[in-house]
């Protein structure tokens, strides 16, 4: 049963710029697909059309332990299936699907709203940060500009946003994560957030088949078999790029970190990478960019593809709605394997060529 936004939720889409009445990267739902209950259903990649010598070269190639999802079957894995990952900065879009529930709840009115509201005792200049601005890695806390006025991939941000979440639903994110997402999706290996002592229990920790139930709700947009768990309009609108490729990058140093409030680190620093701009949004990495829908981040997988990135390459989950696949996979106790690094618009970077590989498993499998 679908959840009823409420009226403000409906005023501020009819206020959105035409940008973000563009489709969605979320929008390859499918009403053939299916569903897992305690465990994925399985079929073989033939089949589903799809060619198991590729989706073997990608798992040599990344090593370490997988998922392969297609069209909601568990058509491909390898490594250790019930090990329980930290899945390290990958595990940010988690906390903008919580988002999502608190909105879906009445907790929250808007990805607008200003996290002032809850307590903190911020500066002026922090006084008019976002839950977009948090998602978006466009905050500045702890930085020299005020919200919106740069990017600045920032681990004291995200510990805020965190934080702030755990204010809205007056919980701790391990019950939060339980009830909203591990009992609803069936979590068959019955973990979420780290324990209390590991990061204030805001890390999640499960393994790479239970983290591809959370990028098989992006890619169903909040459904989850009969039911709508998130209203779906907040995908549609918010499962896209959506920093503008204009956005300069912080003056901040790594080094310069002004964590007034103590809110302390996700685990890096302030403003690690220049890269984001044009293709980051509510913590996912996305292949379109915002600005040049026709400029790609990984040009040899489907412009649809968006993933969750951690540990440069280590862990990562992508999703290509329009392939029906999500793929989990974690390097960790690989021997040389990895995702590559993220680097824009370049063929011939090894998380350039592992999407392909993916994305070629099914094209030219159906193809041939």
């Amino acid at each position: 049963m679908r959840m009823p936004c409420n009226s403000l939720l409906h005023l501020a889409m009819l206020m959105v710029p035409v940008v973000a009445l563009l489709p969605s990267l979320c929008m390859a739902q499918n009403d053939k697909w299916v569903f897992p209950a305690k465990t994925w259903a399985v079929k073989t990649p033939a089949e589903l059309g799809v060619d198991a010598a590729r989706l073997e070269e990608f798992s040599r190639t990344v090593s370490g332990t997988g998922t392969v999802i297609k069209d909601g079957y568990l058509i491909y894995s390898w490594g250790r299936a019930d090990r329980q990952f930290d899945w390290f900065s990958a595990a940010k879009p988690v906390l903008s699907t919580l988002l999502f529930c608190a909105i879906a709840e009445g907790r929250v009115r808007s990805v607008d709203d200003p996290i002032a509201a809850w307590g903190w005792p911020f500066r002026d200049k922090d006084q008019g940060i976002t839950f977009r601005h948090l998602a978006d890695m466009t905050s500045n806390y702890a930085c020299k500009e005020g919200p919106g006025l740069a990017y600045s991939y920032n681990d004291r941000a995200i510990n805020l946003y965190g934080k702030t979440l755990k204010k809205v639903f007056g919980a701790s994110l391990i019950e939060v994560g339980e009830s909203r997402l591990m009992k609803p999706l069936q979590f068959q290996d019955g973990r979420i957030f780290s324990s209390p002592e590991d990061h204030e229990g805001m890390r999640v920790v499960c393994t790479t088949r239970d983290f591809a139930r959370i990028g098989w709700l992006w890619i169903n947009r909040g459904r989850w078999s009969d039911r709508q768990l998130i209203p779906r309009e907040l995908f549609d609108q918010y499962c896209k790029a959506d920093v503008p490729s204009s956005m300069p990058r912080s003056a901040s140093k790594k080094d310069e970190v002004d964590d007034y409030m103590d809110v302390s680190s996700y685990g890096g620093g302030i403003n690690q990478t220049a890269e984001g701009p044009g293709v980051y949004g509510f913590n996912w990495w996305f292949n379109r960019n915002m600005d040049d829908p026709n400029k790609l981040t990984w040009p040899a997988a489907p412009s649809d593809t968006f993933i969750a990135y951690g540990r440069w390459g280590t862990d990562v989950m992508a999703m290509i709605p329009s392939l029906g696949l999500v793929v989990a996979a974690d390097t960790e106790d690989s021997a040389g394997g990895t995702w590559g690094k993220f680097v824009t618009g370049d063929p011939n970077s090894v998380m350039n060529r592992n999407l392909g590989l993916l994305a070629d498993s099914v094209r030219k499998s159906s193809a041939e």
